[in-house]
């Protein structure tokens, strides 16, 4: 390592070592001249975010109660804008994951938020909603067809040269092909009425707990366009695309197809001279850019439309299952007043957008898990062989609990629906003493954004928490 100067040596200082080794000084490297050549990390998000919440969660609410509740993905979205910059903050400033941030107070905070994500992502729903989909279209067994889109994600994520490559290109595609489905539907599907009837979005804005229940409801608000643990992969994605101090550490390839590559365990940080402060505000502006323009935006459109064309289609209907069954009823409408084409592109568009949102969460499972154990456990470890590894664990996991037959159950479903919010509060808090105690001034977090995360915390927390009471109220009265 080159000579360090006071100005270095300062900022290093502020880093705990206790846990972790100090962060390298080099130079932050200069930042792009436009904002499209940065453009990735924000699509695989909104890709991967476009799933439970976007295609089932937000549609089945307009379809039971109208359109009352949109307000509330646009309140989720802006909440989560700020949770992930400041996790992206941490990065663009060190190359550091923000798991590595918390592992530096306390060794095992990374493994608690991984546990947890790895939990949470048990049960293989994108997988089997995606081949419910499936059936819809050809027949078959929705068990087998899940199974064998697991195998195929395992494979897909373990011949990828550059994993992250291939995941950004198939989050794209699915981006693509929403948004096409959002621009046909628009235009074929959408009645004169159901958009006269768009600003009840705003005039009858409510939140219809007595008909559907806290817990959905606070699945659609946490989760609208991401939730738990895809926030905290904001890291690894913006580190594989080499944003800010990320560009000095290796990606992830594939053992078998790609070249291995030994990544550091701890990252790097630069000296707070004028030329690098000059890139860092330049990184930064283009970094809240590209999260604007593409997770939110992408978001919140797909989230309007999707329940715009549930409520113009089937909101109303006395015999509307109260599961994902009401998506078979609403592509046996749009077949109907559009054609036969349309329905079978809706349904094919959906199983096409879940099955990617299962990729991208076995792919953000796994490498939140192995950035954390070679990190803090495993040094000598390849990062590599531990991310296939657990992509495998994951998948495997999965299939076997769709060939013991098993349900989900209801206790499952609390655990899913409150994990998410409950870390989300969790890291919320650690995020605001992560970057304004290591962070040098200009580059840690201000005040503002502090008060965003103060909310963050509240709004995730106090909704987690009373999801828990009640669910457990339920149980208990039942």
């Amino acid at each position: 390592m080159a000579a360090t100067s006071d100005g270095g040596r300062a900022v290093v200082s502020r880093f705990p070592t206790r846990h972790l080794a100090p962060p390298e000084v080099r130079p932050m490297p200069e930042p792009p001249r436009s904002t499209w050549r940065i453009i990735g990390p924000g699509v695989i998000a909104a890709g991967v975010g476009l799933a439970s919440g976007e295609f089932i969660l937000f549609p089945y609410i307009a379809s039971q109660v109208g359109l009352v509740f949109v307000w509330a993905a646009l309140v989720g979205l802006a909440t989560q804008y700020f949770l992930n910059m400041e996790i992206e903050r941490y990065t663009l400033a060190t190359g550091e994951t923000a798991l590595t941030g918390f592992s530096r107070f306390w060794r095992h905070w990374g493994l608690v938020f991984a546990i947890l994500t790895y939990f949470a992502n048990l049960w293989p729903g994108w997988a089997t909603s995606s081949a419910t989909l499936v059936t819809y279209l050809w027949g078959g067994e929705v068990r087998w067809i899940a199974i064998g889109m697991l195998l195929a994600i395992a494979l897909i994520l373990t011949l990828a040269p550059v994993v992250y490559v291939a995941l950004e290109r198939a989050q794209m595609l699915k981006v693509a092909a929403v948004l096409v489905l959002l621009v046909v539907g628009a235009i074929f599907a959408i009645s004169a009425q159901a958009w006269a009837d768009l600003p009840q979005v705003v005039t009858n804005a409510g939140v219809p707990v007595g008909q559907l229940g806290f817990a959905l409801l606070l699945g659609a608000l946490a989760f609208a366009g991401a939730g738990g643990g895809q926030n905290l992969v904001q890291s690894n994605w913006i580190r594989d695309k080499g944003f800010g101090m990320g560009h000095y550490v290796p990606r992830i390839v594939s053992p078998l197809t790609g070249e291995p590559e030994a990544a550091p365990s701890t990252g790097f940080v630069f000296e707070p001279t004028e030329e690098n402060m000059a890139r860092w505000r330049s990184w930064w502006r283009f970094a809240n850019k590209e999260q604007l323009y593409t997770f939110v935006a992408i978001t919140f459109v797909s989230i309007l439309f999707t329940s715009l064309l549930a409520y113009s289609t089937v909101f109303g209907r006395p015999d509307l299952p109260d599961d994902i069954g009401f998506l078979r009823v609403e592509g046996e409408v749009l077949s109907a007043t559009v054609g036969a084409w349309f329905g079978a592109f809706f349904w094919f568009i959906g199983a096409f957008a879940l099955f990617a949102a299962a990729l991208g969460i076995v792919d953000y499972t796994s490498r939140l898990a192995a950035d954390v154990l070679k990190t803090a456990y495993l040094p000598r470890a390849r990062e590599s062989v531990l991310y296939f590894a657990l992509v495998w664990g994951l998948v495997l996991i999965g299939c076997a609990v769709l060939l013991l037959g098993l349900s989900q159950p209801i206790v499952l479903l609390v655990i899913s629906a409150c994990v998410g919010g409950t870390m989300m509060a969790i890291y919320a808090a650690l995020l605001i003493v992560l970057n304004r105690r290591v962070l040098p001034k200009g580059v840690g977090i201000t005040a503002g954004r502090a008060v965003a995360l103060g909310w963050a915390v509240l709004l995730f927390g106090v909704l987690a928490g009373l999801t828990i009471v009640t669910q457990i109220g339920g149980l208990l009265g039942g």
